[in-house]
């Protein structure tokens, strides 16, 4: 079955998220689990980010402290590549809209 574009509009209301503007950045959150070790999650971040000792203790600080940090800003795709890598981390990560986060 197809459908037209008028079959696509009658009926549905749009997703508010999929109304923001697309120049909105997306954010890459990286959340805190009961599994990683603080010193593992420091060490991705400077591995993974390139960032130095102090700014990836302090956003693992962010993540142990109040759930979760947002450890990159960017364009979609740029943020679906991070989320990934973090995921091969064996870190829990998801991306947002900059507004949402």
């Amino acid at each position: 079955m197809s459908l037209t574009l008028d079959d696509t509009r009658t009926g549905t209301e749009a997703d508010p998220r999929l109304l923001t503007s697309p120049d909105t950045p997306w954010v890459t959150l990286v959340w805190d689990d009961p599994v990683n070790l603080m010193t593992y999650v420091t060490h991705v971040f400077e591995t993974y980010f390139g960032f130095g000792r102090a700014e990836a203790k302090r956003l693992m600080m962010r993540v142990h402290t109040e759930g979760h940090a947002v450890v990159a800003t960017g364009n979609r795709e740029e943020m679906e590549r991070h989320v990934e890598a973090m995921h091969d981390y064996g870190l829990w990560a998801t991306l947002a809209k900059q507004d949402e986060a």
